[in-house]
């Protein structure tokens, strides 16, 4: 299997490269710097693209990939629409080189809260975050929007607050929902289930809650 990676020096994007490394699969790194992604392997390609706007320069980064898998996202308020406008561009770019799997993440508020969720994430802890970070999720619910006007084979991943653990496999998924009471996961584990997304039809066009 070929995939590309967009975001792989990301905290997210990083655990995806290498774990598709390790699936034994060709991996190309789409990068803003190459000299920040410390992976090194025989299968790894690493490709400059310091600006995701225009799909011209987005295409030759596509063109024989099975699947894409993206790590994309604000890292804070000012950022500004950085998630959004990427999976546009990586969608045009699909579309042109025929491309049909994408997977991306996106975040727990941008969802429906869970049948079963927590008195704490119902009253507090999403409506804090997401009156905090109100700008982060409107770019990130664009991106989703994009993805579901779309005709590609997407999958968007909600995890909720990230942790630096080491991956474990083992955490709870909910298609098309949040995961009641999930407070935290590794990026490790994220970038885990975006792994296992990719052959597993159900998950198709859907969002995926992901959380311990």
């Amino acid at each position: 299997m070929k995939v590309t990676v967009f975001g792989a020096t990301g905290g997210i994007g990083g655990h995806v490269t290498r774990q598709a490394l390790e699936h034994g699969w060709a991996v190309t790194a789409v990068v803003r710097d190459p000299a920040r992604l410390e992976v090194r392997h025989s299968m790894l390609d690493v490709a400059a693209a310091p600006d995701l706007k225009d799909p011209a320069t987005v295409r030759p980064l596509l063109r024989g990939s099975d699947v894409v898998l993206s790590g994309v996202g604000p890292r804070g308020r000012k950022d500004g629409p950085v998630a959004s406008t990427a999976t546009r561009t990586i969608l045009a770019a699909m579309q042109t080189e025929g491309v049909r799997r994408l997977i991306t993440v996106s975040a727990v508020p941008v969802g429906p809260v869970p049948v079963g969720e927590s008195f704490l994430n119902r009253r507090l802890i999403l409506p804090g975050i997401g009156a905090l970070l109100r700008d982060v999720y409107a770019d990130l619910r664009a991106m989703e929007q994009a993805m579901a006007e779309s005709d590609t084979d997407w999958t968007v991943v909600r995890p909720p607050k990230l942790v630096d653990k080491p991956l474990t496999g083992r955490y709870r998924t909910a298609v098309g929902s949040n995961v009641p009471r999930g407070y935290t996961i590794s990026k490790a584990d994220v970038a885990h289930s975006m792994i296992a997304a990719i052959n597993d039809s159900t998950t198709i066009r859907r969002a995926i809650g992901v959380a311990y």
